[in-house]
């Protein structure tokens, strides 16, 4: 993040941008919709605030934001405000200071450790079981989707693949959309269903184990190898339930072994505070100091 200084800024419905999420450029992660870190006109609120690609579809965006203003449990970053029909098109979130999976990776230098891939993986499916318990498909999880604050991930970027194309449409090659992310039967044009979902926290944990969504078995570490691996299954029915990889991942599952982890665990939302690595946990606090310090004003009045 560049130094802030005081300048006129790109206005976004009633905010300010201060800066651009996400890092652009060759060889970084797609990422399904432009997001910025955006203030009030008035200067009290900070935001998230997304836009479409340059190409999407601004209804279809709209449509999926008004969806994403429902509450999946504290691990999902819901829309809290979206532009009126008719108006160019953006949606608004809740700012924490967080960076996006592939910034956390790139910082620290290479995979997570074991203990903080489980409570990734954790929060991740536990929002994803509460979405398809209400009925709802995500469709819209990749490393980019998942941001990582101090007390947890955020999961964004709801509804992206339907974002992207109708269903009966194929979705391969379509900017934004992190190919191994998208299941198969996504990419075919078939229409998004909570496997789909669980095959994409499949990829997204296995980029976070490996530095790459489609890795080889024996890449991934021993504590999520089969795991992640049936939810990779190109069948989707023989992939697991959302709830069954969190129960996999539960502190109270057999299958793990004591750990830090699980005592941060069973205490709930609160007590959940990811063992996030040194430089990311500094990282988050750059990017908080440097909005918190950021002078920006809408083109109006930085004319007058």
């Amino acid at each position: 993040m560049q130094q802030p200084r005081r300048t006129s800024a790109r206005q976004i419905g009633p905010y300010t941008v201060i800066t651009r999420l996400d890092p652009t450029g060759p060889g970084t992660m797609p990422v399904p919709e432009q997001r910025f870190v955006a203030r009030s006109t008035d200067g009290d609120l900070t935001s998230l605030v997304s836009v479409p690609l340059d190409g999407a579809d601004p209804g279809r965006f709209l449509v999926e934001a008004q969806a994403a203003r429902c509450h999946f449990g504290p691990w999902f970053a819901p829309v809290t405000e979206h532009a009126e029909p008719g108006l160019p098109v953006w949606c608004a979130r809740p700012y924490v200071p967080a960076v996006p999976l592939p910034t956390a990776l790139a910082v620290h230098g290479g995979p997570f450790p074991d203990d903080t891939l489980r409570a990734l993986g954790f929060c991740l499916a536990e929002t994803l079981a509460t979405a398809h318990a209400a009925g709802l498909t995500y469709a819209g999880v990749s490393p980019a989707a998942v941001l990582l604050a101090g007390d947890g991930p955020r999961l964004t970027c709801f509804g992206a693949v339907r974002t992207a194309a109708e269903d009966g449409q194929p979705r391969s090659g379509i900017p934004g959309l992190e190919p191994g992310s998208l299941p198969p039967e996504q990419a075919a044009g078939g229409r998004p269903r909570p496997p789909g979902d669980v095959y994409a926290l499949g990829a997204v944990l296995a980029y976070a184990a490996t530095g790459h969504t489609v890795p080889d078995r024996d890449e991934l570490p021993v504590m999520l190898r089969s795991l992640v691996s049936a939810c990779l299954a190109r069948d989707p029915a023989a992939r697991p339930r959302a709830m069954d990889v969190l129960q996999a991942l539960s502190p109270a599952s057999p299958t793990s072994p004591t750990s830090p982890v699980a005592t941060v665990l069973d205490s709930g939302p609160e007590a959940n505070r990811m063992q996030l690595p040194g430089r990311v946990i500094a990282a988050i606090a750059r990017q908080s100091a440097a909005i918190l310090a950021a002078d920006v004003l809408p083109h109006s009045e930085a004319d007058r």
